[in-house]
């Protein structure tokens, strides 16, 4: 596998974000969201993170991004952040995701952050064995409460304190 090059997303990296982003909403069920983002709502998302203090990264060739951000903006849960991983389509099974998740856990642990959450479909073992992987725990399991595409999807809580 290829050293990785992660740094930090700017504005330049948005339309490759929008991109694998929205390939993820057609084809995935990565996200649950039902229509493709535009690139301003992608700037307005960008902003309200750098503002928030929480990363979004970058896999510099643009084939790979991930974020933190918060569980519920509420101080109570200032130390929790729930984490997020995109990889394109053609780059999958590569180690991006691996890389990325890494950098992002190595970010909680700078910022201070305490624990990190994740939410997955419980059908993508991928995702699951991802975080298992680097020391994430099921902590729980939500049935059928996401919709997408006629069919109801469980949803998988995975945690690693810091």
């Amino acid at each position: 596998m290829e050293a990785l090059d992660i740094r930090p997303a700017t504005r330049d990296d948005l339309p490759a974000i929008v991109e694998i982003y929205n390939e993820a909403v057609r084809n995935t069920t990565g996200t649950y969201d039902a229509e493709p983002h535009t690139l301003e709502q992608r700037m307005a998302w960008l902003e309200h993170y750098e503002a928030k203090g929480f990363p979004v990264l970058v896999e510099n060739s643009g084939r790979a991004w991930g974020s933190l951000s918060p569980f519920v903006e509420r101080p109570g849960f200032k130390h929790t952040a729930v984490c997020s991983v995109y990889v394109a389509e053609m780059a999958r099974g590569q180690g991006l995701g691996t890389g990325l998740l890494k950098a992002l856990l190595g970010e909680g642990i700078r910022r201070g952050l305490h624990t990190v959450l994740a939410a997955v479909d419980g059908a993508n073992e991928a995702s699951l064995r991802l975080h298992e992987k680097l020391g994430f725990t099921r902590v729980g399991c939500f049935l059928e409460i996401a919709h997408k595409d006629g069919r109801w999807y469980d949803v998988v809580y995975l945690q690693r304190m810091l």
